[in-house]
């Protein structure tokens, strides 16, 4: 499996990313200098897509698919591809504060934790759809590494679009997300230009 090593702080400075986005907490004290040139379109497009990617952890090829699925579909092929970044499992997860980032997400789908409709299911790329439950395994509830990640996860606001239970570790998709619902700083009509040319 690729792994991307780059320090986060160091990736979020290269592509004007807060760390907050991606659920770490961490403030960067340096400023990225970039020398006086200016960024072509290509460069603006490219820069959109490496963020898309990099928020959501996808490789290139499976991005490239995500990207073909939402073209498929009716609609906006950007809010498309968004909507199905969103409703990915391991991003579900992240959104429902069961996971303090969405790295940590995809490992708890990884190691079996996971059950979506009473179904154990370990592909963090599964795509959810309006009506799933998805819940924590009910021998893995009294954890202490649930009980810290509720801890720091309690600030955070559960989307319109999910249901979080964080008692019972469980949660319920009310329906996919919309555009509007998508707070991620990515312009999707960017990543559409560049695979469109």
């Amino acid at each position: 499996m690729a792994i991307n090593r780059t320090p986060v702080l160091k990736r979020c400075r290269s592509l004007g990313l807060e760390p907050q986005v991606l659920g770490y907490d961490k403030k960067s004290r340096r400023q990225l200098v970039r020398s006086g040139r200016k960024v072509s379109e290509y460069g603006l497009q490219l820069r959109e897509k490496q963020k898309a990617k990099f928020i959501y952890g996808v490789l290139e090829k499976p991005f490239h698919n995500y990207y073909e699925r939402a073209e498929q579909k009716k609609g906006m092929t950007g809010e498309n591809l968004l909507i199905l970044l969103e409703s990915r499992l391991d991003n579900v997860i992240f959104r429902l504060g069961f996971a303090r980032t969405r790295k940590e997400a995809r490992q708890i789908v990884g190691h079996r934790q996971i059950l979506v409709n009473g179904k154990n299911v370990q592909i963090p790329s599964y795509l959810v759809k309006a009506g799933d439950t998805i819940e924590v395994r009910e021998n893995k509830k009294d954890s202490v590494r649930y009980k810290e990640i509720l801890e720091v996860t309690a600030g955070r606001i559960v989307p319109e679009w999910l249901e979080a239970d964080p008692e019972n570790l469980s949660g319920t998709v009310k329906a996919l997300p919309t555009r509007e619902e998508i707070d991620v700083p990515v312009d999707e009509m960017l990543i559409v230009e560049l695979y469109s040319k």
